[in-house]
């Protein structure tokens, strides 16, 4: 188990990514793959209002997992993250809207309770100031635990920060991020910042879209609604070389591709865990295999080398 920042939260190495409950896994399935996420040493659970309105016009993985925590009544074994912010009628992070957004996901979830509530997007109509006391207010509630900022920039996120201190108010534990082999511009200044102050990262698009699942090559066809973007890392000068390298240390270590590149990304200073979904238990397996990967200095330098742009 890994801690976030200096809180109390203490998680699995890998946090299940819920965006796929709903849209490309039914309930039965995603209750299944809830079931052996846990079943495997799993804790962090991690889902969004928006998640996936986009297909389903609801909040539909909040909900699977509200109904899968009542069914095994396992709520307090687990680290729960949701966000707000990009949901259809509550975009931003104007107080009202967190404050609606947040009983709404409560209800969802049927919990009284949220362990880690993100800011799913900065929101840079509302001051700094509105947004973290609203979240203040939610914490000194206890319906919330603590506070997270994804997809903040390095200033916009050190901003929050400082005003968070000067203030007296909640203070963001955690950035959640893109990041991944291919993906690496959160090396610099955003990442000095989660350093400095003490956060942790759970990084999103770990397998950057299933690219580096190692099933992406030229003229393969892949099943995925995420093929099409995952593809496009083919295109770049950095992209093949790097899964060339990815499937070398894995087939070395008669491992996936996929648990390779994720014992990668949890090695890398700050990140905690990163978040990685499965659509069947079949695709949890690799996954879950990451957690108890150590890779070598050699190892390590191979895919840092390979990945440079």
């Amino acid at each position: 188990m890994r801690s976030i920042g200096t809180t109390d939260l203490s998680v699995f190495p890998i946090s299940l990514g819920a965006n796929v409950f709903g849209w490309t896994a039914d309930k039965e399935t995603s209750f299944a793959v809830l079931d052996a996420y846990v079943e495997g040493g799993g804790n962090f659970i991690d889902t969004a209002d928006v998640y996936p309105y986009w297909a389903t016009g609801e909040s539909t993985s909040e909900m699977i997992i509200g109904e899968w925590m009542a069914d095994r009544r396992n709520r307090d074994s687990l680290v729960l993250a949701t966000k707000v912010g990009m949901l259809e009628g509550l975009q931003g992070l104007a107080p009202a809207t967190i404050r609606t957004a947040v009983e709404d996901s409560l209800r969802r979830l049927r919990t009284d309770y949220i362990d880690l509530y993100w800011a799913h997007v900065d929101d840079h109509d509302t001051p700094l100031v509105e947004s973290l006391a609203a979240f203040d207010a939610l914490v000194r509630e206890g319906k919330v635990r603590h506070v997270g900022a994804s997809n903040y920039g390095a200033a916009r996120l050190a901003e929050a920060l400082k005003t968070s201190q000067e203030e007296g108010l909640a203070r963001y534990v955690a950035l959640q991020q893109p990041y991944n082999l291919v993906e690496r511009g959160y090396e610099g200044e955003l990442r000095d910042v989660v350093t400095q102050e003490g956060l942790s990262s759970t990084p999103y698009f770990g397998l950057a879209r299933g690219f580096l699942t190692g099933k992406y090559a030229p003229g393969v066809s892949v099943d995925s609604p995420r093929a099409g973007k995952a593809a496009e890392y083919l295109e770049t000068e950095h992209g093949p070389r790097t899964v060339e390298a990815l499937v070398k240390v894995a087939g070395e270590r008669q491992s996936a591709p996929a648990t390779v590149a994720l014992a990668w990304l949890a090695a890398q200073p700050t990140v905690t865990a990163p978040i990685a979904s499965a659509r069947s238990v079949e695709q949890l397996r690799p996954l879950m295999e990451a957690a108890a990967v150590t890779l070598s200095e050699e190892e390590l330098t191979i895919l840092d080398e390979a990945s440079r742009p």
